[in-house]
């Protein structure tokens, strides 16, 4: 299968600030979370397959083309961007065909391709309003139909889910699993873990500027496996199930909270905790609701995957 994205050695500099540090990578046609803390560098890596930024040092290549000296390879991409790029004193409709024509799409081929893809993401009841008068859902709608409407071969989305209400979020993931689903490549950066788990992408993660691990999610946990860490056990057999747990050599602390029937796990082997769990249910017929690290916050992974970085686990 022919590279997506291929970068080799690209380092980014702004004067003496690191945007990108010595990334390497090549990326088949998939699906790609970019996950990070703000200031990692997931636009900066944007901009660079765009060829809105040269690299300082190394090379990058989209497609097989340098995005720096091919242009045309840009039809092949829907750049919706976290930054807002509307007119407000144009409609919805009349902003997306606008887009849409910057392809070189004749203008009533333009219309016509933005009707249709303000109508796949539900914005039809709204498309001839001013973008001005728009909420910041809305406005995060129309930047979504104006990089899917020439039915593009690769998808980048910066922060899409900025903005979007409970509803919209889930709109915005079923619409994304479907685009998917037809064949399409998607990269979609993000800070927030579960937003990209969500969509089922691989994960690449960022932080200052390097590439700390790439994989599947599985690939991606089966790093932090044992890795010591507290796991949340929430079971109406609570008090009967600490000293089996307790009993583990891998556990160092177990804590009862009788009032949400929850074990609050110290260990060193959650794997190990997981099959003895298993055992339990099958053996002594404990109900056990939930199972889970105390902390699965996005920046309590990148903390762990940089000390092991540094070698410090």
């Amino acid at each position: 299968m022919s590279s997506l994205i291929e970068m080799d050695h690209v380092t980014k500099l702004y004067g003496s600030v690191i945007g990108l540090n010595d990334v390497s990578l090549s990326l088949p046609e998939g699906v790609y979370g970019l996950l990070g803390p703000n200031g990692s560098g997931k636009t900066t890596f944007i901009n660079l397959i765009m060829g809105q930024l040269r690299p300082s040092i190394g090379q990058v290549r989209i497609m097989g083309s340098n995005p720096s000296w091919q242009g045309a390879y840009l039809r092949d991409i829907g750049l919706c961007p976290a930054t807002d790029i509307h007119i407000p004193h144009l409609s919805g409709l009349d902003w997306v065909t606008n887009q849409v024509s910057l392809y070189g799409i004749p203008k009533r081929r333009s219309r016509q391709l933005a009707i249709e893809a303000l109508k796949k993401v539900r914005m039809e009841h709204a498309w001839d309003r001013l973008i001005s008068s728009y909420s910041l859902g809305m406005r995060q709608r129309c930047k979504l139909a104006q990089a899917i409407a020439h039915s593009p071969r690769l998808l980048i989305l910066d922060e899409p889910f900025n903005g979007l209400d409970p509803i919209g979020r889930i709109e915005m993931t079923d619409f994304l699993q479907k685009w998917i689903e037809n064949g399409h490549s998607l990269i979609m950066a993000s800070h927030i873990l579960h937003e990209v788990e969500a969509v089922d992408c691989s994960f690449l993660l960022l932080t200052g500027g390097r590439l700390l691990a790439s994989g599947t999610p599985t690939e991606v946990r089966s790093l932090l496996e044992n890795i010591p860490n507290q796991v949340q056990i929430k079971s109406a057999d609570a008090r009967a199930l600490a000293p089996h747990v307790m009993s583990l050599p891998s556990v160092s602390d177990v804590k009862i909270n009788s009032a949400s029937d929850t074990l609050t796990v110290a260990t060193e082997a959650p794997r190990a905790l997981a099959e003895l769990l298993g055992n339990l249910v099958s053996t002594h017929g404990y109900r056990i609701t939930e199972v889970r690290p105390e902390d699965e916050s996005l920046q309590s992974l990148f903390s762990i995957l940089m000390q092991i970085h540094r070698g410090e686990r």
